[in-house]
């Protein structure tokens, strides 16, 4: 089990989705594995899959350097402020946090149209002409 769940979170982790949610979900629900330290395996897991990733992306032209150094500042301040706060909030809310963060990511997806600010259809990378 511990394969395919790690096959599934790189999958996702290298199409962008965050491929975290699937290993915490299965370390906190299934492999009975408290919040805390889920999301400390999640980081250590995410550094191989992330780097290879990175690779591949590179290699396709899919990563916006200009636009990574803009996010950069405030993603490492955002670093430090939650390392802190989960160190010092009660654990059963950081749960109910993540659970409520995994629902409104679900249903923005579930719900979100591929469109434009006129109405019309994006084209995408992965369209076909």
């Amino acid at each position: 089990m511990n394969i395919i769940i790690g096959l599934l979170s790189g999958i996702a982790a290298s199409m962008g989705f965050g491929g975290g949610f699937v290993l915490i979900i299965y370390l906190t629900v299934f492999a009975d594995t408290n919040q805390v330290t889920a999301q400390g395996v999640n980081l250590l897991f995410f550094l191989p899959v992330a780097l290879v990733s990175l690779i591949i992306h590179q290699k396709n032209h899919l990563i916006s350097w200009k636009t990574l150094l803009k996010l950069l500042p405030g993603g490492i301040l955002g670093i430090l402020l939650g390392t802190f706060i989960a160190a010092h909030i009660d654990v059963e809310f950081l749960q109910k946090l993540f659970g409520g963060l995994l629902i409104f990511v679900g249903c923005k997806e579930l719900f979100h149209k591929n469109t434009d600010s006129k109405g019309e259809k994006k084209e995408s990378k992965t369209d076909t002409p």
